[in-house]
């Protein structure tokens, strides 16, 4: 099987090349789209099957702190909550990552060490990726470096708005080239700026082309962050890259899943769609730290028969 980027070469030989290719592809039916995803939503999960998705969802959230006023403190006291969820059930799983700024990627790792717990790390100027490729560039390797097993990058938004398809293209290139063979890297579309669903689209297969990880639907700094559409939308993607390229594409749908509803919605998206492959943390993620609370609330729930609350969960 030839890589992504061999495989692809005459589509990314030229920018008009690039742009006939993406602008290919076919149409995306919202009015379609739209109702498959409310109709997986209705889906109903009981008792053994809901406890088996709680367990899930938690072991696939990235456990996020991205604040200006974030403190080493901070960090350590999330990582542990990563690594120990619920204090008072030892058989609660861990979730799949902590993610954080470049700064605080070494008191994350030295928090984690000796866990399976990965350290992820925004980079690229998080979140509007307004800067130089090679501030970028430095941002990513600083960023590796100092430990982290992830990169989460945005994309030039306003390039890609603009048609600007081969520059996207060569950043995401650069980024991975970065990440070296340490770290895997998940390509962030902000896709409520996309406006549309056929760019939502045309940015999954930009993004997989050259060399994504995973793709990833938002920053969670935005008004639109992840919804099943395009949650839906994207998963369509990387079923139809798998089925073309052989190479397998995870997914992160990031901000405002909040609640357990939520994320067996999502779940059942993965399922319904790519399958029981996709169904692992290795192929799929929360970007949906506030998230987490509730699971923990609702797996007390199920194995107490009470309600617990939320002043029986650590606060984040």
């Amino acid at each position: 099987m030839p890589t992504t980027l061999s495989a692809f070469a005459d589509v990314t030989a030229s920018d008009s090349t690039l742009r006939r290719f993406l602008h290919g592809l076919p149409g995306v039916d919202p009015v379609g789209l739209e109702a498959r995803a409310a109709s997986l939503g209705t889906r109903s999960i009981k008792t053994t099957a809901k406890a088996y998705a709680i367990d899930l969802a938690i072991s696939m959230i990235d456990l996020t702190t991205l604040e200006g006023a974030d403190t080493p403190g901070k960090v350590r006291a999330l990582a542990a909550k990563a690594v120990n969820p619920d204090p008072t059930d030892r058989t609660s799983p861990r979730t799949a990552a902590v993610c954080v700024y470049p700064d605080m990627v070494a008191t994350a790792k030295a928090a984690l060490t000796g866990t399976d717990v990965k350290v992820a790390s925004v980079a690229t100027a998080f979140p509007a990726g307004r800067a130089a490729l090679d501030v970028k560039l430095a941002d990513t390797r600083d960023a590796v470096e100092a430990g982290a097993d992830e990169i989460d990058m945005v994309i030039d938004r306003g390039a890609f708005l603009a048609g600007d398809y081969l520059k996207v293209y060569e950043e995401i290139r650069a980024v991975k080239e970065a990440c070296g063979e340490r770290a895997r890297l998940k390509v962030i579309f902000e896709t409520g700026e996309l406006s549309t669903y056929d760019n939502i689209r045309r940015a999954s297969w930009l993004g997989m082309i050259a060399g994504a990880d995973f793709i990833k639907t938002s920053t969670g700094k935005v008004g639109v962050n992840a919804t099943p559409a395009n949650t839906l939308l994207m998963l369509e993607a990387v079923r139809d890259f798998r089925a073309q390229t052989g190479v397998q594409v995870g997914v992160k749908p990031a901000g405002g899943i909040r609640t357990t509803k939520d994320a067996i919605k999502f779940l059942v998206l993965v399922n319904e769609t790519v399958g029981e492959d996709w169904l692992d943390n290795h192929w799929f993620r929360f970007g949906a730290s506030s998230l987490l609370n509730d699971l923990l609330m609702q797996r007390q729930k199920l194995a107490t028969g009470r309600y617990s609350g939320p002043d029986y969960v650590t606060v984040d």
